[in-house]
């Protein structure tokens, strides 16, 4: 009889190690959702398909766990004592976690350097998944058998399976509002890395016979901490090679990558890898953006820009005299700080955000601009290309006719509407679309150096004359008398027939994934 105690007592968890276990369960399950966004971000963020990068990185994260998750049947399957079972079985988790670190960190690195050199990226992304999601798939029936070993199958899933959960949550909101815009994408990788680690560390001093490997792990975390920082130098110095000049700054903040470049005086606004605007020829796009639709316009006393928050268009703007008030409804703050403080940018863009006529309002313009106060004369779109769902519901139908209550009987809608040469049917998308709802389209283009031939479309409730249309203001590229022809289109440029554009089947994305793209 005195024999036995000892023997039960090494075999049972004490309360400390149960709710160790169960915190593990929580920070790897909040550490892998967190990566699964950050895969998904990254790939996003390179090619631009935000539907099939999250597809392949979320589906494949969780049908690799599910791999995962019957191939731990096979650890410890054949121990007799549930003491030894219970020690191979954490002897295995912590290897599990010491694995899962240094690829978590380095992982979304290699795919960046394969994406720089050009290489197969949907392939590493899915290798990168799949491996992710192989380990991370083992790690909640390894802790679930330790338990079950104490407290039977039922109490040790409800216990795992609820911290789990708990812990994917707090994955999922501190990536996207803590971690990304504080550190950045490879240092937060590099950070998420040392948790896994971190938490082998903890086991180890709870588990005497884990503390050999608790100790790599520490080595491991305080590495993982220790190398973020130059993470961020060597994501940069690949991230170089992108472009085509130095970059000059670099801002990863909640909603994007901001990165400008500047060759002479060539300044470069990219966001998400896509360029925005040149510097030397800026002004050709927000002329022909802007123009058209004050001069059309019966009234100028009450501007609504969308977007835009780099200045240019608001520039343009401010040129005409009856002009009161102008409302700038933007995104992402950083923009309007970057184009608001960065010499050259402030320069250009005439420091426009410093006239007192200007209110900037932050926010998504799909809840906020319907819900205005005001009716506008002019309402100016100059959103992204449409090539993710997020950004077409700007283009939508149902978008559109909610925004019809702020625009005056006699007002004026203008929006960017993409490339008529390599997106053809971007341009008949919106012109429909906006027909949709009722006004009167007219699509126009020009010819931007650093984009190539770029589709606009004016909209209002009457026919315009644009004949008539004057051009009282100074100008670098629009004349009165080029002015009327930009409603001329290009032989090659027709408008086709195509499906309206809808919150519920956002085709636009369809039609801006052209093959031409792909081809160019």
């Amino acid at each position: 009889m005195p024999n036995k105690l000892p023997i039960a007592s090494d075999r049972q968890l004490n309360k400390t190690q149960r709710r160790l276990l169960l915190v593990t369960a929580a920070v790897s399950s909040g550490c892998g959702l967190a990566v699964e966004l950050l895969l998904g971000t990254l790939a996003s963020y390179l090619v631009g398909n935000q539907a099939l990068a999250y597809g392949v990185a979320v589906g494949g994260f969780l049908a690799a766990m599910g791999i995962g998750s019957y191939l731990s049947q096979y650890i410890a399957a054949d121990t007799a004592s549930k003491k030894a079972s219970q020690q191979q079985l954490l002897a295995a988790f912590i290897k599990v976690e010491l694995l899962i670190a240094p690829l978590t960190a380095l992982l979304p690195l290699s795919l960046f350097a394969l994406f720089i050199a050009d290489g197969y990226l949907w392939l590493g992304l899915f290798l990168a998944t799949v491996l992710l999601g192989i380990l991370a798939g083992l790690e909640v029936p390894l802790l679930t058998r330790v338990l079950e070993l104490e407290a039977g199958v039922r109490e040790a899933l409800a216990g795992v399976l609820a911290l789990d959960y708990l812990g994917a949550l707090l994955g999922s909101l501190a990536f996207p509002v803590l971690l990304l815009p504080w550190l950045g994408m490879f240092p937060t990788a590099f950070i998420l890395g040392a948790f896994p680690a971190l938490m082998a560390f903890f086991i180890g001093q709870k588990f005497s016979q884990l503390r050999r490997w608790g100790y790599v792990g520490l080595i491991v975390a305080i590495a993982l901490i220790i190398l973020s920082p130059l993470a961020t130098s060597l994501s940069n110095r690949l991230e170089n090679d992108l472009y085509q000049a130095p970059v000059v700054r670099r801002i990863q903040s909640a909603v994007q990558r901001i990165v400008l470049t500047r060759q002479g005086e060539d300044l470069r606004l990219f966001l998400d890898g896509d360029l925005q605007l040149s510097t030397f020829d800026e002004y050709r796009y927000h002329e022909a953006l802007v123009h058209p639709a004050m001069s059309a316009s019966g009234d100028r006393q009450k501007v609504l820009i969308m977007g835009a928050g780099d200045g240019m268009a608001l520039r343009e703007v401010l040129k005409w005299q009856e002009v009161e008030q102008v409302t700038l409804i933007e995104l992402d703050p950083e923009v309007v700080k970057l184009a608001s403080s960065y010499p050259q940018l402030v320069k250009v863009n005439q420091n426009s955000f410093a006239d007192p006529r200007v209110k900037v309002i932050y926010g998504d313009a799909f809840q906020i601009a319907p819900k205005l106060p005001t009716q506008f004369d002019v309402i100016i779109a100059d959103f992204p290309d449409p090539d993710r769902e997020i950004i077409a519901k700007l283009y939508a139908v149902g978008f559109y006719r909610r925004l019809l209550s702020r625009l005056s009987d006699t007002g004026i809608l203008v929006t960017q509407a993409s490339s008529p040469f390599f997106a053809p049917k971007v341009i008949s998308c919106i012109a429909a679309t906006i027909a949709e709802v009722g006004l009167i389209s007219h699509p126009y283009v020009t010819n931007v150096p650093s984009f190539g031939l770029w589709g606009f479309v004016l909209a209002s409730r009457q026919n315009i004359d644009d004949t008539r249309l004057q051009l009282p203001v100074t100008t670098r590229f629009l004349t009165a008398t080029n002015l009327h022809h930009l409603f001329d289109l290009p032989g090659d440029i027709t408008l086709d027939r195509v499906d309206i554009n809808r919150l519920s089947d956002p085709v636009i994305t369809r039609y801006q994934s052209d093959r031409r793209w792909f081809a160019y």
